[in-house]
C-alpha cells in the first residue's frame, strides 16, 4: 500500500515535512517557523523541544495527508549540521538550548587550541579547521557552563539535530547519527567508523554519551507506533548540504552543487578518498553506504538567505525575500555600493570569526534598491572567492548545479553565471535537499537498488544559464569587493 517517502527537512530558520512520490516529485508539505535565540553578541540558540514539537507536528500533518502511516515506505532525515543538543536519556528532556552552528561563542577557546598547536592534527584528522562552527567546542561549552549538563552524568546524550529526532522519533530507542553529520563534529576522523578518542579527550567529551555512527541509506530505527499510529522505518539521513549534493546528482567526481539557504554551501565529490585542502577548504563525509564512504571538499559561507532575512525582519529594507529580485532590477548597477555580510563573521576561505559586517561606498545618491542590490551581488563575490580557493586546490568547476530558496531567483542565477564565467544550472524543483534524503530512502527501504538509480528515476529538468557578462564589467566588480573586504 505504500505509496510514499515522508522526509523531514529540519533547517535553520524552519522546519519541514514533505511527501514524495517513488518518482521524486513532491506530493504535499508542512512547514513550522523556527524561532532564533540572540542571548548575546555572536550566540545564536535554538529550543530543541520546540523543534521537536513543530516537526512532529508538520510529520503529523503529511501522515494524514498520505492516508495513514501505512501508505509511507519510509522517512528520510536531512538537517541544519554541527548545531548540537544535550539532553536528558532517562527524562528525553533537553538540557538547554541548542547551540546553533552559526554560533561564535566558542571563538577564543579554538583560538586557544590553536594556539596550543592542534589545528594541524585537527585538519590532518578530521578534514575542518578549528572553527567554533563545528560541534565539538559547542558540546565542551556546554559541559563547562551548563550545571545541568555536568549534573547529567551518564544520562547525558550529545547530539547533532538528526541525533535528536532520531531519538525522539523512535522513543528513545535510537541513539544514532550518520556518517555525514559525524564528519561535522571535530569528533570523527574522516577514515575511522567510530568516534576519535584523542579529539574526544581534546574537547572534553566522553565518546559514551555520542550516538552510534551509521551509514546514511539502510534502516536506521523505526518510529515509534504511538507516534504515527503504526511504526515506519527511518532509512535514510544526510547533513543538508550532502543531501543536497546527492539531491543534484552530483555522483560523479568532479560534479559541484551550491545551495543557497541561510548560509551559502558549495560541495565538489572527490570520490572515495579524502582531498585535503591547502587553500582552507573542508573535506567532509558525502555519503556512507554499507560502510563504505565517499567524500566531498567543501567551501562554507556563512550567511545568505538569512542577509534577506535580516533585512526584512530587523531593517525593513524589503518586505519579502522575493522583492530583492525587482529592486535589482530597478536599478543599472550597484551604484558603487558593495556589501560584505559577515553578520555571523565569515567563512571560507577566509575564516575570520571577528569580522562584521559592512556596507560601503554609499551616497546621498544610493538608494534601497543598490542596497539590496549590493546584497544579491555578494552571493556571488563570495561564490567567486570559493571557485578561486577550490581551483588552487586543483579542483577546477565546468559549472556549477544550484539549489535552496535563494536560487529561484533567476537575477541571482544569472548574475553567478556571469561572475563565475560559467553555466549555472537550476534543478525545477530547487529543494534539492529534501529531494536526497529521499533518495537516500528510497534506496535505504529498497525501492531503488543504489543513488545512481534513484537519481535517474527522481531528478526533473533543469534551467541552465550562461555567462553574459563581459570581462571589464566583471573584473570591476571583483575589484570593488577586494576593496570592500579590505574593510572589514
Amino acid at each position: 500500500m505504500a505509496q510514499y517517502i515522508l522526509v523531514i527537512d529540519e533547517g535553520t530558520t524552519s522546519t519541514r515535512a514533505m511527501l514524495f512520490g517513488f518518482d521524486g516529485k513532491p506530493a504535499a508539505t508542512a512547514q513550522r517557523e523556527l524561532t532564533q535565540h540572540y542571548p548575546s553578541a555572536g550566540w545564536v540558540e535554538h529550543d530543541a523541544q520546540e523543534i521537536w514539537d513543530r516537526t512532529l507536528a508538520a510529520v503529523r500533518e503529511m501522515v494524514a495527508a498520505a492516508g495513514g502511516a501505512e501508505r509511507i515506505a519510509a522517512i528520510g532525515i536531512t538537517n541544519q549540521r554541527e548545531t548540537v543538543v544535550a539532553w536528558d536519556r532517562t527524562s528525553g528532556q533537553p538540557l538547554g538550548n541548542a547551540i546553533v552552528w552559526q554560533d561564535r561563542r566558542t571563538a577564543d577557546r579554538c583560538g586557544e587550541l590553536r594556539e596550543a598547536g592542534h589545528e594541524a592534527s585537527v585538519r590532518e584528522k578530521t578534514g575542518l579547521l578549528l572553527d567554533p562552527y563545528f560541534s565539538a567546542s559547542k558540546m565542551g561549552w556546554m559541559l563547562r557552563h551548563r550545571a545541568e549538563v555536568r549534573a547529567a552524568g551518564e544520562r547525558l546524550a550529545f547530539g547533532t539535530i538528526d541525533s535528536w529526532l532520531i531519538w525522539k522519533l523512535t522513543g528513545g530507542a535510537v541513539h544514532a547519527t550518520d556518517a555525514s553529520n559525524a564528519s561535522r563534529t571535530m569528533l570523527m576522523a574522516l577514515d575511522d567508523p567510530e568516534w576519535d578518542e584523542e579529539l574526544c579527550a581534546l574537547f572534553g567529551i566522553d565518546s559514551g554519551t555520542l550516538p552510534a555512527i551509521v551509514d546514511c541509506a539502510g534502516e536506521i530505527g523505526r518510529t515509534d507506533p504511538e507516534l504515527f499510529g503504526a511504526a515506519i522505518p527511518i532509512c535514510g539521513a544526510a547533513g543538508d548540504q550532502q543531501a543536497a549534493t546527492i539531491g543534484q546528482g552530483c555522483l560523479g567526481v568532479g560534479e559541484t552543487k551550491a545551495t543557497f539557504g541561510t548560509g551559502a554551501f558549495i560541495l565538489t565529490n572527490s570520490g572515495d578518498r579524502p582531498l585535503h585542502s591547502n587553500n582552507r577548504m573542508l573535506t567532509t563525509v558525502l555519503c556512507q553506504l554499507a560502510g563504505r564512504r565517499s567524500y566531498a571538499l567543501e567551501g562554507s559561507v556563512f550567511v545568505a538567505g538569512s542577509l534577506f532575512q535580516w533585512l526584512r525582519d530587523s531593517v525593513g529594507l524589503i518586505v519579502s525575500a522575493p522583492e530583492s529580485e525587482t529592486l535589482a532590477r530597478s536599478v543599472a548597477d550597484n551604484g558603487g555600493v558593495y556589501m560584505v555580510p559577515a553578520l555571523a563573521g565569515l567563512g571560507a576561505p577566509h575564516w575570520r570569526a571577528e569580522a562584521r559586517a559592512l556596507i560601503c561606498g554609499m551616497s546621498f545618491a544610493t538608494t534601497k534598491a543598490h542596497i539590496v542590490r549590493a546584497a544579491l551581488e555578494a552571493q556571488a563575490h563570495q561564490a567567486h572567492d570559493l571557485m578561486e580557493a577550490f581551483a588552487a586546490d586543483g579542483v577546477r568547476w565546468e559549472k556549477l548545479r544550484i539549489d535552496g530558496g535563494m536560487a529561484a531567483n533567476d537575477w541571482l542565477a544569472q548574475d553567478l553565471a556571469d561572475m563565475l564565467d560559467l553555466p549555472v544550472e537550476r534543478p525545477a524543483f530547487v529543494e534539492t535537499t529534501a529531494l536526497g534524503a529521499a533518495m537516500l530512502a528510497a534506496v535505504g527501504v529498497g525501492i531503488h537498488a543504489d543513488l545512481e538509480g534513484a537519481a535517474e528515476a527522481m531528478r526533473g529538468e533543469v534551467t541552465r544559464f550562461e555567462p553574459a557578462m563581459s570581462a571589464s564589467k566583471r573584473e570591476e566588480r571583483l575589484i570593488g569587493w577586494k576593496e570592500a573586504l579590505a574593510k572589514v
